[in-house]
């Protein structure tokens, strides 16, 4: 069990004493400067805004993420402001497309490469651990079109690479890495995961022989970190959505057992290094033939260290064929709960979820486990207090305290957790609706679904509060 650790004279708190605070980020929703530092064209370059499918031939000036957020300029000035909330660490992800512009060539492009060593630079300055992704739903274009992405056995060649390159030249400088983004949710949108074929024309033996060929190169990455970077750490990313039966009906027991064996697929072959029974048996049902080679089944022995995972909601099932509809989610969609609430954009709100998927999680696994998302995205109002522009975000502290104590008691259960990375800690363009009034951030960047602003930061009300928590180490979140 762990030791609840005291903090001045009364407080107390179960995070542990190295417990891991700090904030997440991917290259695609911040970076802007799409065209600068020899980036070649991403999969996000050419995405409409407000859709994730279909897409433009080529970059238009409605895209966001185009700009993003400009920390391709400004990534001194951001990373000072999370040094001042507090962070242990810091959650970003490296554009494929920055060091590989097509993604097939046999060497890497030095200006991006670059670019991310001033990045660490400023995270080691200020004592802040990396936390990095290879792959967060960005893929260069060229892949995508060359050869339909993941649906390509090629694909592993060339993200080998691309690891091998990175792993390299940052040996010394990263502890932490994670594969893929939310893998579980390519099933859902392949584009995301570089698949240029529409989901609707995929069979069901393109779209898990793509899920195959990444999972494959996920684990040859992360025996490739174990060879050439003794002590640092692979983890996995995926989705989690604990899945409830919608009434107490065996029939819907057993519908909601199928939808979670469906999200849980791809953490058991990162954790167990091969298929499980109900994969297997899904597979031969639905006539799904995967072409797995005997190096394959050698390649998925090497087992992350870690499991990485984003929460933002729960999800219901029934069998019931009159009681199908569903609620929005984070790629993932189940049934509507009629005890919860939602956010603006449909999320249902489970802050218990967050304590019942750690510990399904530590109890299927047994590896420690890295909450890496867990936010609230809202329309923030931006107004002056004291000749001072802030928000005054009382429903994100709300949401975030609530889903922190939630952890605490999962903490409490005995779950091993290394730290906690809420998305996004400063105002992003929306991964999912390509807004930016989509807002989860401790800091509110003056940008508008528009385009227009100044791109200037301020601090939000929850800004201090979570400094506060961080500071405390848990112990002023309030039950």
């Amino acid at each position: 069990m762990p030791k609840l650790l005291t903090v001045g004279k009364t407080l107390q708190t179960p995070f542990p004493a190295d417990f891991l605070w700090g904030g997440a980020t991917s290259a695609n929703q911040i970076e802007g400067a799409w065209d600068q530092g020899g980036k070649g064209l991403s999969i996000q370059d050419v995405l409409r805004r407000g859709a994730l499918y279909p897409r433009t031939e080529r970059p238009t000036p409605d895209n966001l993420k185009l700009e993003g957020i400009d920390f391709y300029h400004r990534y001194a000035e951001d990373i000072a402001l999370f040094a001042e909330l507090g962070f242990k660490v810091l959650r970003i992800s490296i554009s494929w497309p920055r060091i590989f512009p097509r993604g097939d060539e046999e060497s890497p492009n030095e200006e991006g490469l670059a670019f991310y060593d001033r990045v660490f630079d400023e995270l080691e300055k200020y004592g802040i651990e990396p936390l990095v992704t290879l792959s967060h739903y960005e893929m260069p274009l060229y892949l995508t079109e060359t050869y339909d992405g993941w649906v390509s056995r090629e694909l592993i060649k060339f993200f080998d690479r691309f690891a091998t390159v990175v792993f390299e030249r940052y040996r010394d400088r990263v502890k932490y890495w994670l594969t893929f983004n939310e893998i579980n949710g390519m099933l859902h949108l392949p584009f995301l995961a570089g698949i240029n074929t529409p989901l609707e024309e995929l069979t069901a033996t393109q779209l898990y022989q793509a899920a195959h060929h990444q999972l494959v190169a996920s684990a040859r990455a992360t025996k490739l970190l174990h060879e050439l970077v003794p002590g640092a750490q692979m983890g996995c990313m995926i989705i989690a959505a604990p899945v409830y039966p919608l009434t107490p009906d065996p029939h819907d027991v057993l519908a909601s057992m199928k939808l979670d064996h469906s999200n849980m697929l791809f953490g058991d072959v990162h954790v167990r290094g091969h298929y499980p029974g109900y994969g297997l048996r899904y597979f031969d049902e639905q006539g799904i033939n995967l072409d797995i080679t005997d190096q394959d089944r050698e390649d998925l022995t090497h087992t992350v260290d870690f499991v990485s995972f984003s929460y933002y909601m729960s999800m219901c099932e029934t069998a019931a064929a009159d009681r199908q509809e569903h609620a929005a989610g984070n790629i993932l969609s189940g049934v509507e709960n009629p005890t919860l609430r939602a956010t603006e954009w449909g999320w249902q709100i489970d802050p218990i979820g967050l304590r019942i998927v750690l510990n399904q999680y530590w109890d299927r696994w047994q590896k420690p486990l890295f909450i890496v998302e867990n936010g609230l995205g809202a329309i923030d109002e931006l107004v002056e207090v004291d000749g001072v522009p802030t928000v005054i975000d009382d429903y994100r502290i709300t949401f975030l305290n609530d889903h922190l104590v939630q952890v605490g008691e999962a903490l409490r259960d005995g779950v091993q957790l290394i730290g906690y990375t809420t998305w996004g800690p400063i105002d992003v363009v929306s991964g999912t609706t390509g807004q930016m009034s989509k807002r989860y951030g401790f800091i509110y960047v003056d940008r508008n679904d528009d385009g227009s602003g100044t791109l200037a930061r301020y601090r939000k009300k929850s800004f201090g509060w979570y400094a506060d928590v961080i500071r405390s180490n848990g112990a002023t979140l309030k039950p």
